[in-house]
């Protein structure tokens, strides 16, 4: 029943996951061939399923498009009925304010120039600079909705207009009289942009421009195997490739698609539940680990299709071999693999030549997994990185030359490709840093570096508490052979069991492995001294998060002693005051009870290993009488019903403790003195 409700979470997290995969993957219908221009055809014979037309490349058609919209000219509404109100009002301000002063002969001049001016076109500065700006030689002028071509240069201002007038005056005219006219009241733009038309005509144009160059016609031959693919030949298979993903056939075929990519990536998702379910059952209890990998398939899914579908970059420069590495370095080498598997099976399909994708894919992902079979230094996650550049270069060569018969037809390109995939997993020794601080993972070569003695922590215990440092020790000899034993994290185990005392040296002479004659307990009452020791827990956790250590290592330190008591203290409280009432809290460390295997084996280590120091003989039936004796007081106690422990692994882990202890305190042979 545990099982059930734990995976109810765990498979609506797939769900989600196949939708979102789903929902992008592209939704025209594929076209089944993959082709290049200069590259030889790869299929059988190929001819026309039907009618379709040669589309010409974008690139032609806006070129054509540019060509036309080169000769094209504007359009101007000319306002015809602006030359009457000008000229009458010309003439009502001669027969109030000038006929005095004027003769008749300039009035008559200058309204013959302004008829001449507005049928030539009156247009705004800022008109007449655009047309300059834009290299505009003709403008059409829509009088009464009829247009007529005219040179831009034709065109006047009114400050242009003005100047027209002055300057072309007939000889003899007092040009001071004739600009005491006011010429510039009767002067006014009566030519302007028309926005609408202009747009709707240029539209017209466009639209004109044909798309296609040429038919095809159905049953006709189009290319055959082995035939190198010319320009002619890749424009026809490009537009029978449009035909295609365009043709959608309705809401039905659209419906269909969609079910199909749902349900096939609905069994790559259920293959990996499968395998979770049936071999990594443990994982696949803990949602954090389930999110991990889900989120391990969904984002290389994602990033292949918008690199396909909006053209970023080449396919191989993702980097794929991540997933693989940073999946060996938190869980193992088959659940990398097989997540792996999964991620080439979904991308190939939105790949070009899903073949070769599929194989330079699993290649490199055996490689990123054999190159780290002992992950224990960072720097191996930069060879790993070489390694895979190295398989997909050879890989890649080897596919191209078995095809293709001739080193010519190696794309070069792709060996640049491969380099920058090298260049981008190499930041796979940044991103296990980072996930190990988001997911709370530890790797296993964060373990080896905090594991080394000369780390601060570890050497400062070495030196302010040496007895708690060999204690520690020891300690992790006896852990990292019991873990072993039952199939537990040895490394974890270890590293855990060399911290789970930093406590301690904070009151180091308090703690008998490091006391010489002089026992400070002595001068404390019961309850004090049992403060100092319970003490040393949580000293331990304030050290371990001062020097930001893992929460996974800081767990030993918490669940070392559980929820145990001081029993050297507690019971001898009880001895000298058998009739006073007893404060249980001064005397229980805080805990929490151990709830990994990994905690578990380092709480008995711990005791056993604290305890064989006090045996006066180290005899094979006291040694295990002392096994059994203090690990079945901590089941008796409650303190391993958290940990995922069944009663044969606890029995294997006292056998390994008792050869282990056997082992550390062989009495050696007294070698003999030399005779005189």
């Amino acid at each position: 029943m545990e099982l059930k409700k734990n995976n109810i979470p765990t498979i609506f997290l797939f769900l989600i996951t196949t939708i979102i995969i789903a929902y992008f993957f592209p939704r025209e219908g594929l076209f089944r061939y993959q082709f290049f221009e200069g590259k030889p055809w790869r299929y059988g014979l190929l001819t026309a399923p039907q009618d379709f037309p040669i589309y010409k490349t974008n690139a032609e058609v806006d070129a054509e498009k540019d060509s036309v919209l080169k000769n094209f000219s504007p359009y101007y509404r000319f306002d015809t009925e602006l030359i009457n109100q000008q000229k009458n009002k010309l003439r009502e301000a001669y027969a109030k304010q000038l006929s005095n002063t004027v003769p008749t002969e300039y009035m008559q001049y200058i309204e013959k120039s302004l008829v001449d001016l507005y049928e030539r076109g009156i247009i705004s500065p800022v008109e007449f600079e655009n047309l300059q700006k834009n290299s505009v030689s003709q403008v059409n002028l829509l009088k009464s909705n009829v247009g007529q071509l005219n040179y831009a240069s034709d065109l006047f201002t009114v400050k242009t207009a003005y100047e027209f007038i002055l300057n072309n005056a007939p000889t003899g005219f007092n040009k001071v009289l004739l600009q005491s006219c006011n010429i510039n009241n009767f002067l006014t733009e009566n030519v302007t942009y028309d926005q609408a038309t202009t747009d709707r005509v240029k539209e017209e144009l466009l639209k004109s421009v044909p798309i296609a160059n040429g038919m095809v016609q159905a049953g006709e031959r189009i290319v055959d195997r082995g035939e190198i693919i010319d320009n002619h030949t890749f424009n026809v298979l490009r537009s029978l490739k449009i035909v295609h993903e365009s043709k959608s056939g309705g809401g039905a075929r659209q419906n269909i698609i969609i079910m199909g990519q749902f349900t096939y990536v609905l069994i790559i998702m259920l293959c990996l539940w499968m395998y979770l379910f049936s071999f990594r059952p443990k994982l696949l209890g803990r949602r954090k680990d389930v999110l991990f990998l889900l989120l391990c398939i969904l984002i290389p899914s994602i990033l292949t299709e918008l690199c396909i579908s909006q053209g970023l970059f080449n396919i191989y420069i993702i980097p794929f071999g991540i997933v693989p590495i940073v999946i060996r370095t938190f869980f193992d080498s088959r659940t990398a693999f097989f997540t792996h598997l999964m991620i080439a099976l979904l991308c190939s399909l939105m790949a070009p030549f899903p073949f070769e994708f599929l194989c330079l894919q699993i290649i490199a992902g055996l490689v990123a997994i054999f190159s780290l079979k002992e992950l224990s230094q960072r720097s191996q996650l930069i060879s790993s990185s070489l390694f895979i550049f190295l398989a997909y270069a050879i890989a890649y060569l080897s596919i191209t030359v078995y095809q293709e018969a001739d080193f010519g037809k190696i794309n070069w390109n792709m060996i640049l490709y491969f380099g920058i995939n090298f260049i981008l997993l190499m930041f796979t020794y940044v991103l296990v840093y980072f996930l190990e601080k988001t997911f709370g993972y530890i790797s296993s070569i964060t373990l080896v570096e905090l594991s080394n003695i000369n780390t601060p922590v570890l050497r400062r215990l070495s030196e302010t508490a040496p007895g708690t440092f060999q204690h520690s020790l020891q300690v992790s000899i006896l852990a990292t052979a019991a873990a072993t034993k039952i199939g537990a994290n040895g490394p974890l185990a270890r590293t855990g069991a060399m911290y789970h005392d930093i406590g301690k040296m904070v009151n180091p002479a308090f703690f008998t492995e490091n006391q010489n004659s002089v026992n400070p307990h002595n001068q404390l009452p019961f309850e004090e001294s049992a403060q100092i020791i319970i003490g040393h827990v949580t000293e331990g956790v304030k050290i371990a998060e001062k020097a930001m250590l893992p929460e996974a290592i800081i767990d030993f330190i918490r669940t070392h002693h559980g929820r145990g008591k001081v029993k050297y203290f507690y019971n001898s409280f009880k001895n000298k005051y058998p009739n006073r009432e007893i404060d249980e809290a001064m005397f229980t460390y805080p805990g929490p009870n151990p709830f990994s295997q990994e905690t578990a084996i380092v709480m008995m280590a711990d005791v056993v290993e604290a305890t064989s120091r006090s045996l006066k003989e180290h005899t094979e039936e006291g040694i295990n009488a002392l096994v059994n004796r203090l690990i079945d007081s901590q089941l008796e106690d409650g303190l391993l019903k958290n940990a995922p422990l069944t009663f044969r692994d606890v029995e294997e882990v006292k056998q390994v403790f008792i050869d282990k202890l056997k082992t550390m305190y062989h009495t050696r042979i007294s070698y003999p003195e030399l005779k005189k």
